[in-house]
This record gives C-alpha cells, structure tokens and sequence, in this order.
C-alpha cells in the first residue's frame, strides 16, 4: 500500500467518524432531544459492621430515559450521570472508528483497536483482582485486614490459612520474569502450573470430549416409536453411524485408500466437510449477531432512531401523533 492509498483511507476514514457524530449531535439537538443521554437510578446502601460502625455505598442502575423522567417526576432519585453518558458517545465513536477499517487501514481504527485491547486487559486485570486475589488470597491470609477494607461481608470466623503461602511464592517467582538475570526462575512456577492444569483437567476433558462423542454415536439403527417405526430417527441414527465410521476410515492410513477402503474414506472426507461448513456457518450467525448488536446500539442507544423497549420519548411521540395524520 502506497503513501497516497494510507492517507487516503485515512481521510475517508476521518471523514466517515465526523460525519456520524455530526448526525448523532444534529439527531440530539433538532429531532430527538435528549438523545445519547444514559440515565441512572441512584440507590444508597448501609451495611453495619460488628464494631457498630457503618459502611455505605451508592449503586447506580441503568434505565431508560423513560423510566428515568417518570422517576424524577416522582422525586426519585434518578437523573442523567455525565459519565455515563461520556461512556456512551466514547462507545458510540469508537465503533465508528473500527468500522472505518471498511474505508482501508487509517490511524483511526488502529487507536480504536489498542484502546480496545488495553482496556480489555485492564478490565480482566480488575476482575482477576477483586474476584480471585482478594477473596482467596487476601483472605485467607489477612483476614481481619481484609474485611475492614475490601470484603465487609467476610466471616468473623475466618481464620488464616497459611498454605495459601504456596501459592503466593509462585505468584512472586512468576513476576521474577520481568527481571532479565534471573527470569529463568519463573519457569519454575510455570512448570508446576501447566503440570497441575493438565492433571487436573486431564480427567474432565478425557469425559466431555471423549467419551461424551462416543456415546451419542452407540446408537440403534432401528428406532421403534410408539406408533411403530420411526423413519426419521433412524434414518439420522443410520447417517450419524456411518458418518463416523467413514470419517474413522479416512483417518486410519494402515490400510492403503484404494477400491472400497478408499470409497469410504471420500465419503467420510465429505461427512467432514459438511461437519466443518456447518460450524463455520454457525461461527458466522455468532458474528452477524454481534453485528446486528452494534448496530443495536447505534440506532438505538445512541441515536434513539429504533426503540425496541418503547422507552424513548421520540418513540413515544411518533406513536402518539401517528393516528392523527392517518
């Protein structure tokens, strides 16, 4: 790709996100106000500890901006959160930028791209802090320390449980990986983790992916409904069967592919096909689907130009003017 093609595809690309903000701010201000807006509902929270003292907390919920109008109608505590509603258009851009990449590569989408994938990470950092060191190493090691700062909640009975040292050392000799003289001590822990991974999942894998496919395949040839013969579930039982066993031959190269060896084995490469266009055909209907989801978003979230949830008031306007010009 020439110079001129990437500054091309960058200015169309540029010029594809400014054209959509333009639409949502014109859409926000001229036809449907208040749209991009993410109202939330405001609940406080007290929890007593066993010393007497309180620990309290605010849960903001997200609602529709119709429910938040009524809320607030009522005095209750709901409003638009400027975060949110920051969070919202953000989302809304960012998706404009990775679609620009139908434009051709720009700088756009590749931002878009490493603010994606960094905030990934960090989101499954936070999540891996707070969901697997805090309660089961904090703890279990510091347990008093624990429930006056991260875990209210965490039994008074809780006592320390110091073989969770072990895991702790490994997690230290882990990080030793970041020093380049001695990194080669974290294949150590990653040595014994990869080892009790294997153990352990050995088992589990061996019953779901093994034997559970060998199972549905020991099926009747004859199924005898309670009318009588059953003609559909045969015949998939029969194809099932048979399909497996030519895919098995396929497989078997003890025996060279030729005469009726070799016919069977073709049918089994096309029981293969079949096998690998129906999954990639299913990958495919999970793709458009997270497809169809962003577009959800734009049109709705964002742009308030489809309601599913009737929830919007421009929706609900159109729909009460609509029997008055028919």
């Amino acid at each position: 790709m020439n110079h001129a093609t990437r500054r091309g595809n960058a200015t169309f690309g540029v010029l594809l996100v400014l054209i959509g903000v333009s639409i949502a701010i014109l859409n926000a201000v001229a036809f449907h106000p208040g749209a991009g807006t993410q109202w939330t509902k405001r609940t406080e929270h007290v929890h007593t500890l066993e010393d007497g003292s309180d620990v309290r907390w605010t849960e903001h919920e997200a609602v529709s901006v119709k429910e938040g109008r009524e809320m607030a109608a009522l005095q209750q505590d709901a409003a638009p959160l400027l975060s949110r509603t920051a969070g919202l258009w953000g989302a809304a851009i960012l998706t404009l930028c990775i679609f620009s990449f139908l434009l051709g590569d720009n700088p756009l989408y590749k931002a878009a791209e490493a603010i994606v994938v960094g905030a990934s990470a960090a989101y499954w950092m936070v999540i891996g802090f707070w969901e697997t060191i805090v309660p089961n190493l904090f703890a279990g090691l510091f347990p008093d320390w624990t429930r006056a700062n991260f875990m209210p909640k965490l039994s008074a009975e809780a006592s320390v449980d110091f073989l969770l040292l072990i895991p702790l050392a490994l997690s230290v000799l882990l990080l030793l990986r970041l020093a380049p003289k001695i990194g080669w001590i974290s294949r150590w822990p990653t040595a014994f983790i990869i080892g009790v991974f294997c153990g352990l999942r050995f088992i589990s894998s061996l019953e779901a992916d093994f034997l559970s496919q060998i199972g549905p395949t020991i099926k009747p040839l004859i199924v005898m409904g309670e009318n009588g013969f059953d003609l559909e579930s045969s015949f998939s039982n029969i194809v099932l069967v048979l399909g497996t066993l030519a895919c098995l031959v396929y497989f078997f190269f003890s025996v060279e592919h030729k005469g009726a060896v070799g016919k069977v084995a073709r049918s089994g490469i096309w029981m293969l096909m079949i096998t690998f266009g129906a999954a990639f055909g299913y990958t495919v209907m999970g793709r458009i689907a997270l497809l169809a989801g962003r577009f959800e978003f734009l049109f709705d979230d964002w742009l308030w130009l489809i309601d599913p949830k009737d929830a919007h008031p421009a929706q609900v306007f159109l729909q009460t003017i609509a029997p008055m010009l028919t």
